[in-house]
């Protein structure tokens, strides 16, 4: 079984959904990645999802540009939680892409994370699997535990340097 499903509506939003799979691969999550499009391919972006779906997914990453509709097709097709991803393109930058789908009506939510920020609708995606994962719940603590220490090995470095100029 293949819990997280990634989709882009372009191939050229890999570079963006890049982080998404390297995140997941990080914490051993097995992922499926499809390029298709919500109005290029809808029958096939469709299709996809109800057999990821059918086939024992949990959770979809959909990234899109412009008008970003492909998050929101695959939470109308599908009963999973959905995280989208906004793609910076185009004259607005991604803020297009950011309203259309954090603004889902009502009965079809779709969770969304900034503009091209793919690697925390990966962490999302991993929290969500989680819930029901002892083990990745664990995965996740040491995860923001190393986190926390990066930053206090950054602060002391930050300290000795400062420390080092009032001398």
């Amino acid at each position: 079984m293949i819990p997280v499903g990634i989709v882009m509506g372009s191939d050229s939003d890999y570079s963006v959904m890049e982080d998404a799979v390297k995140t997941l691969k990080q914490f051993g999550i097995p992922i499926e990645v499809k390029v298709s499009s919500a109005h290029r391919t809808l029958e096939r972006t469709i299709e996809w999802v109800r057999n990821f779906e059918e086939q024992g997914g949990k959770v979809i990453i959909a990234g899109a540009g412009l008008a970003a509709h492909l998050p929101g097709v695959v939470a109308g097709a599908s009963s999973l939680p959905v995280i989208g991803i906004p793609i910076r393109s185009g004259a607005l930058e991604g803020v297009d892409a950011l309203y259309a789908i954090v603004q889902m009506p009502p009965g079809i939510p779709v969770a969304t994370v900034g503009i091209n920020n793919a690697r925390n609708a990966a962490l999302l995606a991993i929290e969500i699997l989680a819930v029901a994962d002892e083990s990745l719940k664990e995965a996740v603590k040491v995860f923001r535990r190393k986190m926390a220490a990066d930053v206090e090995a950054k602060d002391a470095a930050l300290q000795e340097k400062l420390a080092q100029l009032g001398k």
